[in-house]
């Protein structure tokens, strides 16, 4: 059913499949796919993992830091064709149907967020950017712009902004440097 569900997401929008269209395709029944999947956007969202995931590891090489570039700019080349399509109309019913977003966080946000948590933790820990700096923000700061440039399309996802965007990011994740000015909340917090 998984590859019936990403063979009609090449050809067709999202918002124009149905589980009919996914039975269909697959040659089953809507009775086998609602005893799998509650919902069009669960089988969805399955069928993306089934892909993305293997397509955008993190890697385990490296420094934390390097990992976590190397791991953007995947995210970033494989968001810039059909992976990034359907994020992008995954995202977009979502708009109008909160029970897609649900789905979209439960089945892929949160556990790639803890991933990307634990890659950044070690980071932090070894002095590879900054810790007196919020990690949810920092995940924030990593992905964000991805993001905006996915749903907006007013600039390409390609290499160009992966190496900037990367670049931009980790200067400024640095962390500071002894005897530099503290940011005046941390000097409102130590005076």
């Amino acid at each position: 059913m998984l590859d019936a569900t990403l063979k009609l997401l090449g050809t067709t929008p999202l918002q124009q499949i149905s589980i009919e269209s996914i039975a269909r395709e697959a040659g089953v029944g809507k009775a086998t796919i609602y005893r799998w999947w509650n919902s069009k956007a669960a089988v969805v969202i399955e069928a993306f993992l089934h892909t993305h995931l293997s397509h955008t590891p993190m890697p385990r090489v490296g420094s934390p830091r390097e990992a976590l570039i190397r791991h953007i700019h995947l995210l970033i080349d494989e968001y810039s064709g059909w992976s990034g399509r359907v994020v992008a109309q995954v995202l977009a019913e979502g708009q109008g149907d909160p029970e897609v977003l649900r789905e979209f966080r439960e089945r892929f946000w949160y556990g790639r967020r803890a991933v990307v948590r634990e890659v950044l933790e070690d980071a932090r820990r070894l002095g590879e950017i900054r810790s007196d700096m919020d990690a949810e923000l920092q995940m924030d700061m990593l992905y964000a712009p991805i993001y905006f440039r996915l749903l907006v399309r007013h600039l390409p996802l390609d290499k160009k902004f992966a190496d900037t965007h990367c670049a931009a990011v980790m200067q400024m994740l640095v962390p500071p440097q002894a005897g530099t000015v503290a940011p005046p909340a941390q000097r409102r917090k130590t005076a």
